[in-house]
């Protein structure tokens, strides 16, 4: 007599997969909260804001970013979300032409871990 060995079904291993891809996408979206810090003061950001636990001039050209993961918006315009902040970051006079946040050349990569720090400030 043959047994038929039971595992798991050909759609339970495909939603295994998806789920996986899934998680790999949200934790790529996900950036380094200390990487973060490190590029947040490579990009001098603290020469206009002052950013609680980044050491630097604690500028005041810009707002200070304590909390600024509890405010509502970015630039007082747009929706805060880590979407949104990655891409301000990465240039700013795109969406808000008028402002005062320049264009730093900050990379996509660095957006992210940027983001990730800016929102342990709760």
């Amino acid at each position: 007599m043959t047994q038929k060995v039971k595992g798991p079904s050909l759609a339970a291993v495909l939603l295994f997969l998806v789920a996986c891809n899934r998680e790999q996408k949200r934790q790529s979206a996900a950036g380094d909260p200390q990487r973060g810090k490190e590029a947040i003061e490579r990009y001098g950001c603290p020469a206009c804001h002052n950013i609680p636990g980044v050491p630097g001039p604690k500028g005041m050209v810009g707002p200070p970013l304590d909390h600024i993961a509890s405010r509502a918006n970015i630039g007082g315009k747009f929706a805060n979300n880590p979407q949104m902040m990655i891409k301000w970051l990465q240039n700013p006079p795109a969406f808000d032409p008028q402002g005062s946040m320049p264009n730093l050349g900050v990379t996509e990569p660095d957006s992210r871990d940027i983001t990730a720090y800016l929102y342990t400030l709760k």
